[in-house]
């Protein structure tokens, strides 16, 4: 990789196609037809990863000409948010839990993100939408935990986040505020000790990191993080099987063990969402039981995540493995979702 002007370095993040032709990470006769990626999908990397340099991670951030590929099977909403939205901004598909898409924003754009298709548009959730989802969870007992998204919560001020966590804390069936984030990996001078000191409420917070390889853990990512787990606050990973990325075992395995290592316990690998414009990115089913598998015993077990499908149309999260998931020949699968109903899943990638 070419190595990034100070500029780069010193936090300037990569939002345009002229950025990362001028950092070297895509070539001049890409240009035209980056362009038009970049109309269909936001562009940003941050200074961190752009540092970072490795292709593996790289991959991740930079525009391909791939995006511009779709399929019969990519969906504008891969997990089926709008299906269980009572209110603007709200997701409540479990019982006792639901999504609150708090912003819009993130300091990073994934190529193969489930939500390209806003991401980035309205920035944070309106006062009049976050009221409404507020007052949606107030009035519905069963509800104990609400996690934030969006977007990335925690690329919100210390101040915003303290008084949006007074609101929810205020409300007393909820016992447990779960973060989704990259930003301790991607963006961790944001990982500072207002912020911190904004997650101690009343409630019991818990922080997913979203990430996918082991150079992603950089120097001051892994300060960020010891700063969290110092704070008591406890850390689940969560990452994407990745064509090209990390569907190695080699790659998964220093991960993982990094990872705990870092006490941040290895939670799900999700099988690549069927997202518009990331075909390139999707394995097979079969690859990625065949990686757990060649893992399964080579690595403590907490280090081990669940390999999980979520279920295109809205069904939720499933493992994929043989009480949740049976074949059913040429790339189909039957599927379970956690009613215990059926559906047919068939492999875009078989």
């Amino acid at each position: 990789m070419t190595d990034l002007s100070p500029d780069a370095h010193s936090g300037r993040a990569l939002i345009s196609v002229g950025d990362f032709l001028q950092h070297g990470f895509v070539l001049p006769e890409q240009t035209a037809a980056l362009t038009q990626v970049a109309k269909d999908f936001r562009l940003r990397m941050s200074p961190e990863m752009a540092a970072a340099g490795s292709p593996g991670v790289a991959r991740q951030f930079v525009p391909s000409v791939q995006e511009l590929i779709e399929r019969p099977e990519d969906l504008t909403d891969p997990i089926g948010d709008d299906t269980h939205a009572p209110v603007p901004g709200l997701t409540h598909r479990y019982p006792d839990r639901v999504i609150l898409h708090v912003t819009k924003t993130c300091e990073v754009y994934c190529r193969f993100c489930f939500r390209r298709e806003t991401v980035g548009e309205t920035g944070h959730l309106p006062e009049e939408a976050l009221t409404q989802a507020l007052d949606y969870i107030a009035r519905t007992p069963a509800i104990w935990e609400v996690v934030l998204t969006g977007g990335d919560p925690l690329v919100l001020s210390a101040r915003r986040l303290s008084d949006l966590l007074a609101r929810i804390a205020a409300i007393p069936h909820v016992a447990v505020v779960r973060f989704h984030t990259r930003v301790p990996v991607v963006a961790p001078h944001r990982i500072t000790p207002a912020l911190i000191a904004a997650l101690k409420t009343r409630l019991t917070p818990w922080i997913v990191i979203h990430t996918n390889h082991p150079d992603e853990l950089t120097e001051n990512a892994t300060a960020a993080l010891a700063s969290l787990a110092d704070a008591g606050i406890p850390l689940l990973s969560q990452s994407v099987l990745l064509k090209g990325v990390n569907d190695q075992v080699e790659t998964l395995d220093r991960l993982f063990r990094r990872l705990y290592a870092l006490r941040v316990k290895p939670y799900y690998l999700h099988h690549c969402d069927l997202a518009r414009g990331a075909s390139h990115f999707r394995t097979t089913i079969a690859a990625g039981q065949a990686l757990i598998a060649a893992l399964r015993g080579h690595l403590p077990g907490p280090c081990l995540p669940t390999y999980i499908l979520d279920i295109p149309g809205g069904y939720g999260k499933s493992p994929i493995g043989p009480a949740y998931l049976s074949h059913h020949g040429a790339g189909h699968w039957d599927v379970l979702d956690w009613r215990g109903q059926s559906h047919r899943y068939s492999d875009p990638a078989a």
